[in-house]
């Protein structure tokens, strides 16, 4: 099956090297031409723009958008559209906000195009591990975008689902990124204080790695912190500067909006904004965690 990829970043190539190894093609298009370079170099098809992208892909046409939520999401939008066919279907995989996808939706819907949203997880490690897809849409792209979503997923039965219309699948990664938040801080939290009991001395390292085996707390999480502190156990260099891509504030807005007390996302949001004034390990924390899962840049001193 055929898949046209805007936006070659470390999650957008990864994906792209999935699919091929899965058999599938692949057409991708960035703005940085080293990126597609390294895409053809790779056995996938890299162009050097959307209109090559759109004609070296066959009707109906799945066109992936992997660009910052907000306008670039519409400006790309606005490119394809002259470009492409009736039937044809675009997918936002980025972190739009569910409200915007559903206008996005009615609008493509209104010119005789599909448009689906599909939440993905997964960051620098999609390519080895699979990716965890929230897809929201209409059944009948879904369904033909299927192969696809079992190539990218974890395998063809795990880790992916079509979980509702439009703006179901941005909805539920707006929750999941949001419960991440919190695991992330209960963990910044307890080695914090693990770490204030110096009479203890305790190694937090060996902790991480008791921890993964046989305890209710094990997760990838807790192994991607146990491998982070491995390479810098005192976290030396790293600024407690934690950046927010914004679910997390939209999951505290809706819960708002929804009469849901959500008391730990929302401390946890507010955490990272205090991350920003002062300088503190359990910011720390989070911050060399999110490079560890998903290859965030951490800010060094």
């Amino acid at each position: 099956m055929e898949l046209g990829i805007i936006g070659l970043g470390k999650m957008g190539f990864n994906m792209a090297e999935r699919l091929r190894l899965a058999g599938h093609k692949v057409v991708g298009f960035d703005f940085n031409k080293e990126a597609t370079a390294k895409l053809t170099a790779s056995g996938n098809l890299g162009v050097n723009s959307v209109e090559e992208l759109v004609k070296n892909l066959s009707a109906p046409r799945a066109i992936w958008i992997m660009v910052p939520a907000g306008d670039p999401v519409d400006q790309t939008i606005a490119q394809l559209e002259p470009l492409m066919e009736k039937g044809d279907t675009i997918i936002d995989g980025g972190n739009s906000n569910y409200k915007n996808t559903q206008r996005r939706h009615d609008e493509v819907a209104a010119k005789g195009f599909h448009f689906v949203d599909c939440g993905t997880s997964g960051g620098v490690w999609g390519l080895k591990e699979g990716y965890s897809l929230m897809i929201g849409g209409d059944k009948e792209p879904v369904e033909r975008l299927t192969p696809i979503f079992q190539a990218l997923a974890p395998s063809a039965t795990e880790g992916w689902g079509h979980v509702g219309p439009s703006g179901a699948g941005h909805f539920v990664k707006m929750v999941h990124n949001g419960i991440e938040y919190g695991m992330m801080q209960a963990f910044a939290e307890g080695f914090s204080i693990m770490k204030a009991k110096e009479p203890l001395n305790l190694d937090l390292t060996q902790i991480a790695h008791i921890w993964q085996k046989g305890s209710v707390v094990r997760s990838w999480l807790l192994d991607l912190t146990a491998s982070a502190l491995d390479k810098n156990p005192t976290l030396d260099g790293l600024e407690a500067w934690v950046p927010d891509s914004g679910e997390g504030r939209w999951t505290v807005t809706e819960a708002i909006d929804l009469n849901i007390s959500a008391p730990v996302i929302t401390e946890s949001l507010i955490r990272r904004l205090r991350s920003r004034e002062e300088n503190n390990f359990t910011d720390r924390m989070i911050s060399i965690m999110r490079g560890a899962f998903g290859g965030h840049d951490v800010k060094k001193s």
